[in-house]
Order: structure tokens, then sequence, then C-alpha cells
């Protein structure tokens, strides 16, 4: 194998990874699983999320569950769902699931978030607060101590 075939390989996989991960951040509230998006670019399950993780650092799951908090994030901003509302809206189909995920990346149960972001409403522009409030990937958020 030429170095020139494993190159153009390379690039093929990342413009499949990136069909990937676009593809996730347009439907995160489909129910998405690695096989089935690893069979739309005619990968194996395995090859995909190897490449992936090599590519952008997670997992397709994990990438998959910071969109969908991130989502969920902004939509207890606006401030007129509930948190279950806003767990079925952002692709989860159970509140246990969303609850336990939104507390390992924000450190914080969405319903603290969602009260905050109530008692906060308007006070920076929207760019400035989604910047400030990425999801902290890999369970390293802080859990919320009381004062």
């Amino acid at each position: 194998m030429s170095g020139n075939s494993a190159s153009e390989d390379r690039l093929r996989d990342l413009v499949l990874l990136r069909r990937v991960r676009d593809r996730m951040d347009r439907e995160f509230a489909l129910p998405l699983n690695v096989d089935a998006l690893a069979r739309d670019v005619h990968m194996s399950s395995g090859h995909l999320s190897r490449s992936f993780k090599a590519a952008y650092g997670e997992s397709p799951y994990s990438y998959l569950m910071t969109r969908r908090i991130e989502r969920a994030m902004a939509l207890f901003r606006r401030g007129d769902l509930s948190v279950t509302d806003v767990c079925f809206t952002v692709g989860f189909s159970s509140l246990g699931t969303f609850s336990t995920r939104f507390t390992e990346l924000v450190g914080m149960p969405p319903s603290t978030y969602r009260a905050m972001a109530e008692e906060s409403a308007g006070e920076l522009p929207s760019c400035v607060t989604k910047a400030v409030t990425r999801p902290i990937r890999n369970r390293e958020a802080q859990p919320e101590t009381p004062n």
C-alpha cells in the first residue's frame, strides 16, 4: 500500500466522519445509534467509533449526548418548556437517563438549571451564554455544592 493510497483513504474517512457528525448535529432528536450511522457511510460500527474518536476526541455516542444536552440547555434558557418536555424534545426516551446525563455534563440537575435560567433570563446575549455554558464532556463537571 503506497503512502498516497493511505492518505486518500484517510481523507475519504474524514469526509465520511464529517457527514456522520453533521447528521448528528441535524438529527440529534431522532433515535440514532452507531450501527445505523456506520451503515449509512458504509463503515463497520467499530471502525466508525475508532475513527470518530481519533478525529474528534470523543465517541459518536458522547458527541450526540453533548449535542442533546446543549440543545436542552438552550430550551431551558428559553423558559417555556418543562423538564419532561425538554427531555423528549431533544431525543431522550427516558427522563432518568436525561437527568443523569445532564447532571454529568452540566454539574447540576436539569430542574436546577431550568430554575437558574429563569432567574437570569436576558442578562447576556445568547451567543455569549452558549459559549460560557457549553457542557463539559467525560464527567468533568463539578457537582453543585450548597452555599
